[in-house]
């Protein structure tokens, strides 16, 4: 019910005030930015949420740590990086190009920060998202100092922010992507819920590892690429829902990855309505508003998991 509510104030809300009392009257403005700008809107704003979140889900049962994300193990600045480098290697390159070099650099950064975290046996479980947000600050430099020699510093931090005030018609499809990645995600739940329980026991039950977690990082690439070529970087989101939700439902992800993909499109609309409301009519990029949420329930995880 806070889902579908949502979803409807997320198509009234804006700098150009709509009612259904226009829409019901055949208004043809209020139907052309319902149509061009809302709409297109909303279907991101709900296929991010849930395609972060349910990459939460899926590094997490790979590194075996709830602490871990896409924002916490490198993959968003990695997939940065690769599209600044797309920008000045391929500057005419589309949408469909720069998504391939954040897709690469995004996957190889998982697969790196997956064997660091194997190679090294921590025996604190906080550790582990603190060498990635180490390892993730290390790549955000190495971008920065890139696009600082290449002149294009204050274009990356323009547009890498999340933000979606640009999504209209025409230049957002790609997310859709995101669909067949909850598709797979769901049908290799159990094996991914297998995989959660580490390679000796996952062996043991006659599943292939390597396959099945080199899968998991390239649906958690895609979606990340997708996402951040689509509507910039949105940290945390997928940190604090998988948790929240394995809290009341259990770690059995066939049931919980529909509450974990619902629960994470509606805290992405309710971000994104509180920074069109903050300073209204102005808006605050969705970046700052689930960041700032998203950090401070991260936050509050941690100093819950180690009472």
């Amino acid at each position: 019910m806070l889902f579908v509510l949502l979803c409807c104030a997320s198509l009234l809300v804006g700098a150009k005030q709509l009612s259904w009392a226009q829409l019901l009257s055949g208004s043809s403005d209020a139907w052309l930015t319902l149509s061009t700008s809302r709409l297109p809107r909303l279907a991101a704003l709900v296929l991010t949420g849930v395609g972060l979140s349910v990459c939460g889900v899926i590094l997490q049962q790979i590194v075996r740590n709830k602490f871990v994300e896409p924002a916490t193990s490198g993959g968003l600045d990695a997939a940065k990086l690769g599209i600044l480098i797309s920008l000045t290697l391929m500057p005419g390159v589309g949408a469909a190009g720069k998504m391939l070099f954040a897709l690469t650099f995004c996957f190889a950064a998982s697969v790196l920060y997956v064997a660091i975290i194997r190679r090294i046996q921590f025996k604190n479980t906080v550790l582990v998202p603190v060498v990635g947000l180490m390892y993730g600050s290390v790549l955000s430099a190495i971008a920065e100092f890139y696009a600082y020699r290449h002149n294009i510093l204050q274009n990356m931090q323009g547009w890498l922010l999340g933000d979606f005030s640009r999504i209209v018609q025409g230049n957002y499809e790609i997310i859709y992507l995101i669909l067949p990645i909850v598709a797979l995600t769901y049908l290799y739940a159990q094996r991914f819920s297998v995989l959660g329980m580490g390679e000796g026991m996952a062996i043991s039950l006659g599943l292939n590892y390597g396959v099945t977690a080199a899968l998991g990082l390239m649906l958690v690439a895609v979606t990340v690429s997708a996402t951040v070529i689509t509507v910039g970087a949105i940290p945390f989101l997928g940190l604090v829902v998988p948790n929240l939700v394995a809290m009341h439902y259990g770690e059995n992800l066939r049931r919980s990855l529909p509450i974990v993909a619902l629960c994470g499109a509606t805290l992405l609309l309710a971000c994104d309505i509180a920074g069109r409301l903050l300073i209204y009519p102005f808006e605050v990029p969705i970046g700052l508003t689930a960041g700032g949420a998203g950090g401070l329930l991260f936050l509050a995880l941690l100093i819950w998991k180690n009472k």
